[in-house]
């Protein structure tokens, strides 16, 4: 059991079904009254003991004795004049800072979660991890950003994207309670094909999820066709290359019979030319999948850039290849809506 502060309290949000259940069972209440509480924080998504009123008043003080509910403060409230995007910043109990982004488009709308606070994996062109790592997100820190962003803004979150701050294989237990919790048939009932988890390529949990079969789209950070180039920019290729974590992403495919996205953030001058294109092409060949180009966010640290144009460019290169790739849409530009970047400058 996962607790919430230094008293000892469970973190009753983290719970699947059967655990609070149990739980219930140990406070000798009946089974019956875990479905209803259940119900409370996962389908009404009411964020505190009080406003469960078809308990005894009782049962909730005694319910607030146990467990508390994790709840997320709005610090920042960013939204877009262009495109609807609405960026959070959201404080943590213990104090520190992360960031969601509810993009909206034509088929609903779909929620950017973070999955750490700050990260270790030191990719050199993202903001999320020069502020540093300070600890991984509870399976219910992570599930309460869509919550108080779907209380916040009024609008129904549709799908799920776990590409915010963090690497979400480098929290793999906390991350797969979530989608437990995110799909459960009691609570928000998503369909996990309406998820898409995002990777540098932590080549062991690549291999544990496809396991699972959970269904949802796995998107591999790409960022380059040869190791030289991607381990200049990517540290976690020094440990996992390029030939491994493209084996461990042909056994995805194989389990699950999920199409894979890779994601290519465009630099100029260093993995942007026609050579560059035709290096992917050929590492690419043999899969069933879709390359994602994404120009590089600019962030004060670095000197990396590159624009429309170039990805305009470079996604013909790769069609003309027989690689099927889009340029991604640029969602809340006039917000900085990329992760990473508000926790940054408030933090810093």
């Amino acid at each position: 059991m996962i607790s919430c502060d230094d008293n000892g309290k469970i973190d009753i949000l983290g719970l699947l079904p059967e655990e609070l259940e149990e739980q219930i069972l140990l406070l000798g209440e009946k089974k019956f009254r875990a479905k209803q509480i259940f119900e409370w924080l996962h389908v009404k998504r009411v964020p505190d003991f009080d406003k469960m009123t078809n308990l005894s008043v009782q049962l909730r003080n005694l319910l607030k004795e146990k467990f508390c509910v994790k709840s997320l403060f709005i610090v920042k409230r960013l939204e877009s004049n262009t495109d609807n995007t609405v960026k959070y910043l959201y404080r943590l109990p213990d104090g520190n800072h992360v960031e969601t982004v509810i993009m909206e488009y034509s088929y609903g709308n779909t929620v950017c979660v973070s999955t750490q606070v700050g990260c270790k994996m030191g990719c050199r062109f993202c903001a999320s991890t020069i502020a540093g790592y300070k600890r991984d997100l509870a399976s219910s820190e992570i599930l309460s950003q869509i919550y108080t962003a779907e209380r916040d803004s009024g609008r129904k979150i549709s799908g799920v994207v776990l590409m915010g701050i963090g690497e979400p294989l480098d929290n793999y237990d906390n991350v797969i309670n979530f989608l437990k919790l995110l799909s459960h048939e009691k609570g928000m009932n998503m369909s996990l094909r309406h998820v898409s988890l995002s990777t540098c390529g932590i080549v062991p949990r690549i291999y544990e999820l496809a396991e699972l079969k959970l269904g949802l789209t796995l998107s591999i950070s790409l960022h380059a066709s040869n190791n030289r180039a991607r381990s200049e920019i990517m540290p976690v290729n020094n440990r996992y290359d390029i030939n491994e974590l493209l084996t461990a992403c042909r056994y995805y495919f194989k389990v699950t019979g999920r199409r894979i996205s890779f994601e290519y953030a465009l630099i100029d001058g260093h993995n942007d030319s026609r050579g560059d294109a035709q290096e992917l092409a050929a590492l690419l060949k043999d899969f069933v999948c879709h390359v994602n180009i994404i120009p590089v966010n600019k962030i004060k640290e670095r000197d990396y850039r590159s624009d429309r144009k170039a990805a305009a460019r470079f996604q013909k290169y790769l069609e003309q290849l027989g690689i099927n790739a889009t340029v991604r849409r640029t969602l809340g530009a006039d917000i900085d809506a990329a992760c990473g970047q508000l926790r940054r400058e408030y933090e810093i």
